[in-house]
């Protein structure tokens, strides 16, 4: 199988993928595991990259970025320190590792200091590799991370909305749906959320209450959804609640289709259900604090109003019709 890249740096795709992620409520490890990451990378980025607690993708970059230069004039500054590199080197010869040259430092008060990861950096730089000699190791740079013999594929043998049938994009035919999940307030810190969907020529709505974000529970939920309708297509987003499609297509029959990456607008449909769903399940609220019955009422309330688009008919009234239900 094809290796996956050495590739040290978070790029922005995944830092704004990061960002989906986190305000679905999904875990460190589950963000890791979408993105073929170590689970500290993504702690790191978190911690290290986040601005008042809020994690923006492009102020992540931008603190990262000046992160970078900090380092980078840091490493260069032993080479201009006369007295700093004379005591990092002083510690090399004497059999000492970075770590405890830069902890010997900082515990005798020296009037400078340098990291472990700056005297790395240093000895793995043009200037330092002499000195390389007195590590341990004898090693002259960066020791390469094996990488992983498999890839780690978000959404396993995904298939593009590009692909999806003309009758389903351009709205001419009945039976295309569309899903999507809204989630509890992250405040809240309550698992519980809806999967959603939506028939995109009828504009009929379902919503099922899931315990968590979890495939499985999405698979499951969006199979009751559908169960006895006219379901021929779904088009869902990149999220890892939709791993298990293929459960959802062997159940229904329906073909499931991906947006393209950050094109929720692929789905518009689905994204005005949840705002109108919003109406009654306000943003920031905890899921759980509502029974399915309520969701019902709020779903029928929906389905039964006269709707412009459909020609002041109901989504109810429209979907009877068509034999969508």
């Amino acid at each position: 199988m094809q290796r996956r890249k050495k590739f040290l740096g978070l790029s922005d795709a995944e830092r704004s993928e990061i960002a989906i992620l986190r305000k679905r409520k999904c875990s460190l490890r589950e963000i890791a595991r979408a993105l073929g990451r170590s689970p500290n990378t993504i702690s790191y980025e978190l911690k290290h990259n986040s601005v008042d607690g809020i994690y923006d993708p492009l102020k992540a970059k931008q603190k990262s970025r000046v992160a970078r230069r900090s380092r980078r004039y840091q490493q260069y500054k032993i080479e201009r320190d006369v007295a700093l590199r004379e005591y990092v080197v002083a510690g090399l010869e004497a059999g000492w590792n970075p770590d405890e040259i830069s902890g010997a430092m900082k515990q005798s008060n020296q009037p400078f200091y340098a990291g472990k990861t700056v005297i790395y950096d240093w000895l793995y730089s043009s200037y330092g590799q002499p000195y390389c000699q007195y590590l341990p190791s004898a090693q002259y740079k960066p020791r390469k991370r094996v990488a992983k013999a498999t890839d780690r594929v978000m959404i396993p043998d995904r298939i593009s909305v590009e692909v999806r049938p003309l009758g389903a994009t351009n709205r001419t035919r009945y039976g295309h749906w569309e899903g999507d999940t809204v989630v509890s307030g992250k405040r809240t810190g309550s698992k519980v959320a809806l999967a959603v969907a939506q028939e995109r020529k009828t504009r009929f709505i379902g919503a099922l209450l899931m315990p968590n974000l979890k495939p499985e529970s999405f698979a499951a939920a969006t199979n009751a959804l559908l169960a006895g309708k006219k379901a021929l297509s779904l088009t869902l987003d990149n999220g890892i609640e939709n791993k298990q499609h293929q459960d959802i297509t062997s159940a229904t029959g329906a073909d499931v289709y991906f947006c393209d990456p950050y094109a929720s607008w692929q789905k518009g449909g689905v994204e005005h259900a949840n705002k109108m769903l919003r109406r009654y399940l306000p943003k920031g609220c905890d899921l759980g604090n509502f029974d399915q019955a309520f969701v019902d009422a709020v779903v029928d309330r929906l389905n039964k109003k006269p709707r412009k688009i459909l020609g002041y008919k109901s989504a109810l009234q429209c979907a009877v019709e068509k034999g969508i239900i």
